[in-house]
C-alpha cells in the first residue's frame, strides 16, 4: 500500500522580496563632479548674468527661475529613481560644444553665446552621465531655465519698438475718446502740459517675459492637457499686449489731471497692478477653455435613444 500523504508546501508569509529600485544607481557624485566645474568655468559669466537680474527690470523674474526649476526636479526625485540609468557618449558633443561656445562668446563678448552653452554643456553632463532617459525625465525644468537669460540686444530692441508704438497708439485713441487733448509722435504722447514718453521699459516686455514663464509654471502644476498648456503659452502674448496698453492709457488719463501719477511710487505700483490683472485674465482663460471644452463634452455625449422594433 502506497502512502499518499502529501507533503505540505510552506507558505511564504513574508512577501515578495523588496525590489531596488532602478535609479538607485542614479550617478550623483559624478554629476555633481561635473557640475561643480561647469560651475567654475561659467562662473564669471553666471555672475554677470546674476547682476542683469538686479539691474534690468525685464529680467526681474530671473532670480526665481532656478528655483522653480529645481523645486520641479526635486518634486520629481521619486520617479528619478525609477528611471534606467544609461550613460551615452552623445553628452560629450553638448559638452564641448558649450565650452566651444564659451571661448567664442569670451573672445566676441557674445553673452548670450555663452549662456546657451552653459546650457548645452549641463545637458551635455546630464546625457553623459545618466543618460536621455534621464535627461527627458528633467527636460521640461532644464528647459525653463532658458527664461534666465536676456534676449540678445539686437532682437530686444526689435521687439520693443513695436510694442512701443502699439501701445502709444492704443493710448492716443484712448484718450482722444474721452476728450483729453493729445499728440502722438511715434512713441511720444503730447499732453496739454507735459510729456509723455513710451519707453523700452514700457513695452511691455517685462511683463510679456513674466507672463509667459508664469504660464509654463501654471500649465505644468494645473494642467494636464498637453494642447491646453500649449494654448495658456501663447495667449499670454496678447494677454501682455492689450494690459500694458490698457496701463498706458490709465497712465495718460490719470497724469492729465496729476503729473506726478506718471512717475515714481504711483507708476510702479500701477505697472504691479495691471500685471496682477495680466494673471487673472490668464487664470480667466484656462477656466473659459474648460467650461467650452466640458460643453463640447456634453454636446458630444448626447445621443438620441432609438426604440427597439
Amino acid at each position: 500500500m502506497q502512502d499518499t500523504t502529501s507533503t505540505p508546501v510552506q507558505e511564504n508569509t513574508q512577501g515578495p522580496e523588496p525590489s531596488t529600485p532602478q535609479g538607485a544607481s542614479l550617478p550623483w557624485l559624478p554629476i555633481a563632479w561635473y557640475g561643480a566645474l561647469l560651475v567654475v568655468l561659467f562662473g564669471p559669466e553666471l555672475y554677470t548674468m546674476m547682476q542683469e537680474w538686479s539691474s534690468d527690470d525685464s529680467m526681474g523674474h530671473g532670480f526665481f527661475v532656478p528655483v522653480v526649476s529645481g523645486y520641479i526636479i526635486w518634486q520629481r526625485r521619486e520617479q528619478l529613481l525609477n528611471v534606467p540609468v544609461k550613460p551615452h557618449w552623445s553628452g560629450w558633443v553638448l559638452v564641448v560644444l558649450g565650452f566651444v561656445q564659451l571661448v567664442f562668446g569670451t573672445l566676441g563678448a557674445e553673452f548670450t553665446v555663452m549662456r546657451i552653452g552653459f546650457l548645452e554643456s549641463l545637458f551635455g553632463i546630464l546625457l553623459l552621465t545618466a543618460g536621455p532617459a534621464v535627461l527627458r525625465e528633467v527636460a521640461f525644468p532644464l528647459i525653463l531655465l532658458l527664461f534666465m537669460i536676456r534676449i540678445p540686444l539686437f532682437i530686444y530692441s526689435q521687439i520693443t519698438f513695436p510694442l512701443q508704438l502699439f501701445s502709444s497708439a492704443v493710448a492716443d485713441y484712448v484718450l482722444t475718446a474721452i476728450g483729453i487733448p493729445v499728440f502722438r509722435e511715434g512713441n511720444i504722447l503730447e499732453l496739454a502740459d507735459h510729456r509723455l514718453s513710451v519707453v523700452e521699459a514700457c513695452s511691455g516686455i517685462r511683463s510679456l517675459l513674466s507672463l509667459t514663464f508664469l504660464s509654463l509654471v501654471y500649465g505644468y502644476f494645473f494642467e494636464n492637457k498637453t494642447w491646453i498648456r500649449a494654448v495658456l503659452f501663447l495667449s499670454t502674448i496678447p494677454i501682455a499686449i492689450a494690459t500694458n496698453a490698457a496701463r498706458v492709457s490709465i497712465t495718460g488719463i490719470v497724469s492729465s489731471y496729476r503729473r506726478e501719477f506718471a512717475e515714481g511710487t504711483y507708476h510702479t505700483f500701477e505697472g504691479w497692478a495691471i500685471f496682477v490683472v495680466a494673471l487673472g485674465i490668464l487664470f480667466g482663460v484656462h477656466k473659459l477653455i474648460h467650461i467650452i471644452v466640458a460643453l463640447f463634452d456634453k454636446k458630444g455625449d448626447g445621443h438620441v435613444s432609438v426604440p427597439a422594433n
